[in-house]
């Protein structure tokens, strides 16, 4: 059974079904009674695109994102676990034909310039897979 991620925002922008809502998040600092004596900073706001058939929203309403917990492991996947095991690898693999650390920790971070340029050019598929869907509160 999947899970949702559910966030309440703000709706700032309206473009046809398109939407970017405001969200804001907030650390467990914000419920701590030494908030004003420490420094950390608690509070962190987000843009994020979404999609709705509800041509009721209006800049400023209240609304509910929701999207499924597999986006949100999909993203890392692709943001994190494979750059890391590209870098890994790379690195592995240069290590056998040169000596040279300083030449390949530069190979295996250069590997990057690719994968995010690839990334880029399916930036409107990965725009599909992750989606959010939009409900007015």
């Amino acid at each position: 059974m999947s899970q949702k991620i559910e966030h309440t925002g703000i709706v700032t922008n309206i473009d046809g079904a398109k939407i970017k809502v405001l969200i804001v998040q907030l650390s467990a600092c914000s419920s701590c009674h030494a908030k004003g004596a420490c420094s950390a900073s608690d509070k962190d706001e987000k843009y994020i695109d979404a999609e709705t058939t509800d041509h009721n929203l209006k800049i400023g309403d209240q609304v509910q994102l929701t999207g499924e917990s597999s986006m949100g492991l999909f993203a890392v996947l692709i943001a994190f676990v494979l750059p890391f095991l590209l870098i890994l690898i790379s690195l592995l693999i240069t290590r056998n034909y040169t000596n040279n650390e300083a030449v390949s920790g530069t190979i295996s971070l250069g590997i990057l310039v690719p994968y995010f340029i690839i990334l880029s050019l399916f930036n409107n598929k990965l725009k599909n897979k992750l989606k959010f869907t939009v409900q007015k509160i």
